[in-house]
């Protein structure tokens, strides 16, 4: 089982803002830093890796350690600033290499180069040459400027290996290709006979891991690259509205240079349809629908069809007026029905002639007797006490 001591070298310059892999240069770096240092960790309990910054002023950000959250938690500070300084920085790597704890570990130093080279060939061949010296290897991942960098970058290389070496490697990843991506088939991960760079045996299985081997990478990898697609997904989507609201303000001129403005459906139509935005977006479609349904389009009308249309509305309030006082009076006189047919229901006389002509109702009867009776009482109290008043 091999011992390492890996030393990364981290772009930080301007470039690493630019956006021509996703998200940014700056975060696709990151991402594949932390593979790098998860499968140098998780080959062998006892390597080590560190962590140092190459723009401007080279900063060791963490010294040689097993700790992969350590590193992570001090990349995420990095922000872009300044230029490269690729000489520095590997010599700053050499350096804090040779104070390892383990002197039995291999020295090897990963550097990501995502900048224009201000270096000359010359410089960096007698570099290699002493790092060759040393027994240090070096990986280097050219991206963003590679098409610029990559004769340095190979020359630094081939001196570095000599005739017969293979110990130090240069990955050229393209605009447009995903960094990780082609870090998991690279000979800095997959070793020199593919087995998976540190005994990971990944031929054959997802992100190049067997799950059973090292579960926890797989999950690691797992997770990063779930949360890679899914970020992509979102920029792909704002991207989409951006691009639409910004092709409906430019184009769709009419002739008299008005510029056409896309509908709400359509802008509801881009987004996710489970979305907060999508459901926004529809409710702003039917509430404009209905305005448009309800009400007429004032820009365009004439003084007289505005004036015509005013009159209309002015006549149509009053009809509504009318009809509601003439609904009034059949409320009324319901109400005074009600109290008619009360006065009659209470009247003795009236009770008597209306049960003799129902059917089946004997008048005779004593049940009939005392309701008529209560009544003519009832009734004979209240003639009596108006008296008394």
């Amino acid at each position: 089982m091999v011992l390492e001591s890996t030393m990364i070298c981290f772009d930080n310059s301007d470039y690493q803002r630019n956006g021509d892999y996703f998200p940014t240069r700056l975060n696709a770096q990151m991402d594949g830093i932390n593979l790098v240092c998860l499968t140098k960790v998780r080959s062998n309990p006892e390597n080590t890796v560190g962590l140092l910054t190459l723009s401007n002023t080279t900063e060791v950000l963490a010294t040689l350690t097993t700790d992969v959250g350590r590193i992570v938690s001090k990349m995420h500070l990095v922000q872009p600033n300044g230029n490269i300084n690729l000489l520095t920085g590997i010599r700053i790597a050499h350096l804090a290499l040779k104070h390892r704890q383990g002197k039995n570990h291999k020295m090897r130093i990963v550097v990501f180069v995502g900048s224009p080279i201000e270096a000359e060939s010359q410089d960096l061949v007698k570099q290699a040459k002493r790092l060759k010296k040393e027994k240090v290897n070096v990986d280097i991942i050219s991206f963003g400027e590679h098409e610029n960098n990559n004769d340095l970058l190979n020359a630094f290389i081939n001196a570095l290996n000599g005739k017969d070496g293979t110990g130090s490697h240069l990955v050229s990843v393209p605009r447009g290709s995903g960094l990780s991506d082609a870090l998991l088939s690279s000979p800095i991960i997959q070793g020199e006979d593919g087995t998976g760079g540190a005994g990971l045996g990944g031929a054959g299985f997802e992100f190049g891991v067997d799950p059973n081997e090292d579960p926890e990478l797989a999950l690691a990898l797992r997770v990063s690259m779930e949360e890679q697609r899914q970020r992509q997904e979102e920029e792909q989507r704002r991207a989409l509205v951006a691009s639409n609201t910004e092709g409906g303000e430019s184009s769709g001129a009419g002739p008299s240079g008005e510029k056409a403005t896309p509908p709400a459906s359509a802008a509801a139509a881009l987004v996710e349809p489970n979305s907060e935005e999508a459901m926004l977006q529809r409710a702003l479609a039917l509430s404009t629908e209905t305005a448009d349904d309800h009400l007429p389009d004032f820009a365009n009308m004439t003084e007289e069809e505005q004036i015509a249309f005013a009159m209309q509305m002015s006549m149509q309030d009053a009809q509504d007026n009318v009809t509601q006082q003439a609904k009034r009076p059949k409320t009324e006189k319901s109400e005074d029905a009600m109290d008619v047919d009360e006065e009659s229901i209470a009247d003795p006389e009236f009770l008597q002639n209306l049960l003799e002509n129902l059917p089946g109702v004997d008048p005779q009867s004593e049940s009939v007797r005392e309701a008529v009776g209560s009544l003519n009482k009832n009734k004979k109290s209240e003639e009596g006490d108006k008296e008394k008043k």
